[in-house]
């Protein structure tokens, strides 16, 4: 009877993967899509590949909207003044935020800089010219929620590190020398902080550099009153893979701006963002504002729904499609097998995937961008290395079936015991 119950079960299946099955030669539609593309790599010696793995920096982040592309290349047939342009920038994202103003910066790390600077020293000359010596400023920097693998972009301007991680410790912490109070919270726990860094007039960092999209996380922030928050440009919001996003108060943006490019003499000035950065960050921005993020979402969710229907004819695989809550929110299928059973690991599996031709990467827990010292101090063990995970938003159209034949193809080989 089981048995029975059990070929009936992988019969669906495979009836539900036979027209995906049948509808492309995954070398063929590589060769036809990227063929041509990848000479200005492949000359170099550099394989162009299938991200299945998300907005990584490593991986060059995302592709860049058609209309950053034009925005970008327009740009760049003119010389302009830079403090005119942040300034005119400035006042057009706040129109669309609904914030004071912002500006464009080289990441949400640059971002990140920047705004501990403009905190620090401010918009004082002798004060931007002193950092990062912070002898007699306040310079300490509540870190709510712990340490990152990114507050180096604090402290290489000046910011004194305070670790908390409880709103009881956030407000025990804060102190006459307290200069930023910075965090990665969302929802109530966020606002918590908010309310905390208000009462003692403390301002606060929100860097939420995968926050985008959703795009209306652009006017939630300034509606909450977040002093300062960031937004990676290179990330969800497929503008310049160098650029990012400062929203804020209009006088620590412009605090923000005089410890920045192109001041010579400001400890951000190595961050520089150009002409062609900013305007294409400024055209992903208007671009968001006009998309259908429920119409993404079910292309997206189609892609992982299809390579989870070719997946699904493997025996002994078990598939689930989730939305992750931190970066990347996008559908997302999680892929995981009997790995001692098979004597085959994730680890192999993202081997063979980024081995073939085309390369294909994938989501692991392992992160090979990661400084190895970051898990020796403030962080958390690294997650098990237990499944394979695809994700849906960087993939182009007809990606997700090369990504799931071969993903098939690879686990079929490992069950049988030929997958090494």
């Amino acid at each position: 009877m089981n048995s029975t119950r059990f070929n009936r079960r992988a019969f669906v299946k495979w009836v539900a993967a036979l027209p995906l099955l049948g509808s492309v030669n995954a070398r063929q539609l590589w060769a036809k899509t990227w063929g041509a593309r990848n000479n200005i790599y492949a000359r170099i010696g550099v394989r162009p590949f299938i991200n299945a793995r998300g907005t990584w920096t490593y991986l060059s982040g995302s592709l860049e909207l058609a209309e950053v592309r034009a925005a970008k290349t327009q740009a760049a047939m003119y010389f302009v003044d830079m403090y005119e342009l942040q300034r005119a920038v400035g006042k057009r994202l706040a129109e669309l935020s609904g914030a004071e103003s912002g500006m464009v910066t080289s990441g949400a790390a640059g971002a990140m800089a920047a705004a501990t600077a403009a905190c620090i020293a401010g918009a004082d000359p002798a004060r931007i010219w002193q950092l990062p010596d912070t002898t007699g400023l306040k310079s300490e920097v509540v870190m709510f929620g712990g340490r990152s693998a990114f507050d180096s972009a604090l402290r290489l301007a000046g910011g004194k590190l305070v670790v908390v991680r409880t709103h009881d410790e956030l407000q025990t912490a804060i102190n006459a020398d307290t200069a930023m109070i910075y965090t990665t919270a969302l929802g109530e726990r966020l606002q918590k902080a908010v309310d905390i860094a208000r009462a003692a007039k403390v301002p606060l960092l929100l860097d939420d550099a995968a926050g985008i999209p959703p795009i209306g996380n652009l006017k939630l922030y300034a509606k909450m009153g977040i002093d300062l928050y960031t937004f990676s440009g290179g990330k969800g919001l497929c503008g310049p893979q160098c650029s990012g996003l400062l929203l804020g108060r209009k006088d620590l943006i412009e605090a923000a701006l005089a410890n920045s490019s192109p001041w010579e003499g400001a400890v951000c000035r190595a961050m520089k963002v150009g002409k062609e950065e900013i305007m294409g960050c400024l055209a992903a921005v208007e671009a968001w504002m006009k998309m259908d993020l429920d119409a993404l979402n079910r292309q997206w969710g189609e892609r992982v729904k299809r390579i989870q229907k070719l997946v699904d004819t493997v025996p002994d695989v078990q598939t689930k499609i989730e939305i992750p809550q931190g970066g990347n929110r996008y559908p997302t299928l999680v892929v995981t097998w009997d790995e001692q059973k098979w004597g085959f690991t994730v680890a192999d599996c993202d081997r063979k995937l980024r081995e073939g031709d085309p390369r294909i990467e994938v989501l692991t827990a392992n992160n090979p961008s990661m400084v190895s010292a970051v898990y020796g101090g403030d962080r958390k063990t690294p997650r098990k290395n237990d499944s394979i995970r695809i994700i849906s938003m960087t993939m182009q159209p007809g990606e997700d079936l090369m990504v799931g034949q071969r993903l098939r193809q690879i686990l079929n080989q490992a069950r049988k015991g030929d997958g090494k």
